[in-house]
C-alpha cells in the first residue's frame, strides 16, 4: 500500500514521474490524487453511422476500411485520415502531426471510436477522437463494444507531453495500491454534512461507476478545501482573540470631539455607526482585528483619523501604512490639512490638546529622518505616516497602540505583523485595515477570514456624479480628437484632468500583457510628448509615475492640484488615496489592459468634490470581446460592489486568492469562491466549532497536517496581493 507522501516514481516509474513533475508539478501520490478531472465524458449508447448529427457526441463501432496521409499545405505537418465502417456507412476520422497512429489504424482492424461529430467537405468526421481498438481474438465485438460505451471518461487538465490518458492510466495504478487516506474532516463532521469519507471521495472523483457518483465525490472534495482553509482562519482569529491589547478610550471633550467641530463637513450616519463600533473595540483588552471596505469616496480617511486621534487621546501612537511614496505624502497632506492645529502641538499657532503628524518613507534625507525618528521613539509624533520604510528595525515606537493599513491587498500578513511587533510591554496595538476595493461576501470569509468586517456604503454629500463613456478608437478614431477637445474645455473652467498610461516608456520599461500584442500600450513618456506639441499644445502639462525621485513627484502633484500644471499624465501611481478636489476628468488610454476593479479605483480619483465629472475608457478592443465587456460594465455603474462581482467572476481562482501572481499553486482546486457561497458558510461554522473545541487541532492531527500543507503552498500570507 502507499500513502500521499509516497514519490510517485515508486509507483508509476522514473520516466512517467518525471514528465508529471516536470509539466505539470505533481511529485506524490497526493499531489496525483489531488489533480482532479475537469470534466467527464460519457460515452453512451453506441451509434450507427448513418445515423450521425453534427455536433452530437457518438461512440461508435467500426472496422478500419482505409488510411492516408497527407502533408498540409499552409503550414508544417501532415494529416492521418482513416475512413471507417460499420458495414452500412462511413465516417472519417482525422488527426493532426499524429502520423503514428497509422499503427493502430491498420486495415481491417476493429475499434470503438468517441467524439463529436462535424463536417468537413460535406463529410462526416471525428477530429482527433478517442479510441480503443479489439485485439484480434477479442471474441464478441459487440459485448466488449457495450462495455466500452458505458464507460464515464474522466479528462484531466493536461500538458502536450503528459495527455490526459496518460494521467489516467498513471491514476489507475495509484488507486490500486493506495491505502485508506488519514481524512482531514473529523468523523463527526462527515456525519453531520452526510459526505462521503476521503478514500470513497477520491475513488469517485476519479472512476466514478455513475456520474452521480462523481458529482457527490466533488461536493465532498470541495468542501474539504473549503473547510481545511476555515480551520486556519479560525484559528487565526481565536489566537488575535487570546493576545492582550492595552485599552484605549478617548478623553471626553478631547481630540475626537474637536476634529468633529473642525470638520468642514457633516459626518455621515455610517461614519458615525463605525466610529462608535471601533471606539467600542479600543476600548478593550484584546487587539481589534478590523477590516473597513468602503466605495470610493465613502470617507473611511476621517473614520481612521478619528480611531487614530483616540488612541492619542489615551497617551498612545497611530501608524498609518500606505503603499506607495505617492499616497504616503498625500495622506501625510490630507491628515495635516483635516487636523490644522491640532497636528501643530509645540509649534507657533497649534493647539495645546493637539499632537504631531510625522511622515517616514524610504527616501527622505538623512537628517530629516533623524529627526523624525527621534519624534516617533519620544512619543512627540502621535500620528506616524509612512510607506515599508515604517517596518525597518531602527524605527522604534514609545508606545504603539494602532495600526492603520491602507489598501489591504498591497501588504501581506508579515508585513501587517512586522508593524503590530512594535508594540511595548508584550501587548499588541489594535489593527484596522482600509480598501476600497469592494470585496464580495464570499471572498471576505475566504481570504480576509481572520479580520472583522465593516463596510462603508454611503457617500458623503456633496459628492459629484461621473459620467463614464467607451471611446472605441478601433472602430471611431476621431473619437479620440473630440477627447483630446474637451480636455481642452475643462482646463479652460479651471479644472484638473488626469490621463493614465499603462507603462512609463522609457528603455527599461516593460509592456503590459494584453489580449493583443500588435501594437505595444500607451506611454506616459511618449503620450505626454505627442500632446504636448499636439492636441494640449500651450496646456500645462506635468508627468507621474513610479520611477520618479520623491521630490520630483510631490512637486508634479503640487503643480497639478495648485493648477500650474492641469494636466496629469500618469500611470497608475495615481490609482489610490490622492485628493484633488477640482479633478473633473479623466481618460484612460488602453482601457483594456487594466482590470476592472482597478477602473474602477482609477475613477475614484475624479469628483471627489462638488464638480461633475467625466471618465473616458479610451479602446481598440473589438466589440462583444471579453475586453470590451469588461470596459461596458464599468461604464454602466459605479457601484463597486456589483463590479467587483464582474471582475472575480473573469479572473481565476488563484488570482482571487493572490496565489497565481506571486508563482504559488493555489489549494483550491474544486471550490469558487464566487459561487460555492453555502458551502463557504457551512465549512466556516463548522471549523469555527472544531477549532473552539481543540484550538491547537491536537486531537485532529489530519486536519492539522492539512492546515500546515496549505500555509507550506501558501506562504501563510493568504492576504498577499503583491
Amino acid at each position: 500500500m502507499v500513502g500521499f507522501d509516497t514519490k510517485l516514481a515508486a509507483v508509476v516509474g522514473d520516466k512517467t514521474a518525471k514528465a508529471l513533475a516536470s509539466t505539470l508539478d505533481l511529485h506524490t501520490v497526493g499531489d496525483l490524487m489531488r489533480h482532479y478531472p475537469r470534466r467527464y465524458i460519457q460515452r453512451g449508447e453506441l451509434t450507427e453511422l448513418s445515423s450521425l448529427r453534427e455536433d452530437e457526441l457518438v461512440t461508435v463501432v467500426a472496422m478500419v476500411k482505409s488510411v492516408s496521409k497527407r502533408s498540409m499545405k499552409n503550414r508544417r505537418g501532415s494529416i492521418l485520415e482513416a475512413v471507417v465502417t460499420d458495414g452500412a456507412g462511413e465516417l472519417t476520422l482525422t488527426f493532426f502531426n499524429q502520423a503514428w497512429r497509422e499503427r493502430d489504424l491498420r486495415p481491417g482492424r476493429t475499434g470503438l471510436f468517441a467524439g463529436k461529430v462535424g463536417t468537413f467537405r460535406h463529410q462526416r468526421q471525428l477530429a482527433h477522437p478517442e479510441y480503443e481498438m479489439f485485439p484480434d481474438d477479442a471474441g464478441d465485438i459487440r459485448e466488449a463494444a457495450e462495455k466500452y460505451a458505458d464507460e464515464i471518461i474522466p479528462v484531466y487538465p493536461a500538458s502536450a507531453k503528459v495527455p490526459s490518458w496518460l494521467i489516467a492510466k498513471s491514476v489507475d495504478v495509484v488507486l490500486q495500491q493506495l491505502g485508506d487516506p488519514d481524512d482531514p474532516i473529523p468523523a463527526e463532521v462527515l456525519r453531520a454534512r452526510h459526505l462521503p469519507g476521503l478514500a470513497e471521495a477520491l475513488h469517485a472523483v476519479h472512476r466514478p461507476k455513475a456520474i452521480e457518483k462523481a458529482w457527490a465525490a466533488q461536493h465532498r472534495l470541495r468542501y474539504e478545501e473549503a473547510f481545511v482553509l476555515q480551520t486556519e482562519l479560525a484559528r487565526r482569529r481565536v489566537s488575535t482573540a487570546a493576545l492582550a491589547a492595552t485599552r484605549r478610550r478617548a478623553t471626553p471633550g478631547g481630540l475626537v470631539d474637536v476634529l468633529d467641530e473642525r470638520l468642514p463637513f457633516e459626518l455621515t450616519e455610517g461614519q458615525r455607526r463605525l466610529g462608535e463600533q471601533i471606539a467600542a473595540e479600543l476600548d478593550t483588552e484584546h487587539p481589534m482585528h478590523r477590516l473597513l471596505q468602503g466605495e470610493v469616496g465613502a470617507g473611511k480617511t476621517v473614520v481612521a483619523l478619528r480611531a487614530m486621534l483616540a488612541v492619542v487621546d489615551a497617551g498612545g501612537q497611530a501608524a498609518l501604512l500606505a503603499p506607495t511614496e505617492v499616497l504616503a505624502q498625500q495622506h501625510y497632506r490630507s491628515l495635516t490639512a483635516l487636523l490644522g492645529p491640532l497636528a501643530q502641538r509645540g509649534m507657533l499657532g497649534g493647539s495645546d490638546i493637539g499632537t504631531r503628524v510625522a511622515l517616514l518613507t524610504g527616501s527622505m534625507g538623512t537628517a530629516a529622518r533623524k529627526e523624525t525618528l527621534l519624534d516617533i521613539g519620544v512619543g512627540d509624533a502621535g500620528i506616524v505616516v509612512g510607506t515599508h520604510a515604517l517596518l525597518e528595525e531602527n524605527v522604534q515606537f514609545f508606545d504603539l497602540g494602532l495600526v492603520v493599513v491602507d489598501e489591504q491587498h498591497r501588504f501581506g500578513v508579515e508585513q501587517r505583523a512586522a508593524l503590530a511587533a512594535k508594540s511595548r510591554d508584550g501587548t499588541r496595538p489594535h489593527v484596522l485595515v482600509m480598501t476600497a476595493t469592494p470585496i464580495p461576501r464570499t471572498v471576505a470569509m475566504t481570504v480576509f477570514g481572520d479580520l472583522e468586517i465593516s463596510t462603508l456604503s454611503d457617500v458623503p454629500r456633496g459628492r459629484a456624479d461621473v459620467a463614464t463613456h467607451v471611446v472605441p478608437v478601433g472602430e471611431k478614431p476621431h473619437f479620440l480628437d473630440r477627447a483630446w477637445q474637451r480636455v481642452r474645455e475643462e482646463v479652460e473652467k479651471g479644472h484638473r484632468v488626469y490621463v493614465v498610461c499603462p507603462r512609463i516608456g522609457d528603455d527599461g520599461d516593460e509592456p503590459a500583457a494584453a489580449e493583443d500584442e500588435k501594437r505595444r500600450p500607451v506611454a506616459v513618456l511618449e503620450l505626454a510628448e505627442h500632446l504636448r506639441t499636439g492636441p494640449l499644445q500651450g496646456v500645462g502639462l506635468e508627468v507621474l509615475h513610479g520611477r520618479m525621485p520623491a521630490d520630483a513627484k510631490d512637486a508634479a502633484m503640487a503643480a497639478f492640484a495648485a493648477g500650474t500644471t492641469p494636466v496629469l499624465v500618469a500611470t497608475t501611481v495615481i490609482e489610490v488615496g490622492i485628493d484633488v478636489a477640482t479633478a473633473s476628468m479623466m481618460v484612460i488610454m488602453d482601457a483594456d489592459r487594466f482590470g476592472v476593479s482597478q477602473l474602477h479605483q482609477l475613477r475614484g480619483r475624479i469628483g471627489r468634490g462638488s464638480i461633475p465629472g467625466v471618465c473616458l475608457l479610451v479602446t481598440e478592443a473589438p466589440p462583444d470581446t471579453p475586453a470590451r465587456e469588461r470596459l461596458d460594465a464599468v461604464a454602466g455603474t459605479r457601484d463597486g460592489f456589483e463590479l467587483s462581482q464582474v471582475d472575480l467572476e473573469q479572473r481565476r481562482e488563484g488570482d482571487v486568492l493572490g496565489a497565481s501572481q506571486s508563482g504559488r499553486r493555489s489549494s483550491l482546486k474544486l471550490l469558487k469562491v464566487m459561487r460555492h457561497v453555502e458551502i463557504i458558510e457551512q465549512a466556516r461554522e463548522d471549523a469555527s466549532a472544531v477549532v473552539e473545541g481543540d484550538p491547537d487541532l491536537a486531537r485532529h492531527p489530519a486536519l492539522l497536517d492539512a492546515v500546515e500543507a496549505v500555509l507550506a503552498e501558501q506562504e501563510a500570507d493568504y492576504l498577499d496581493k503583491a
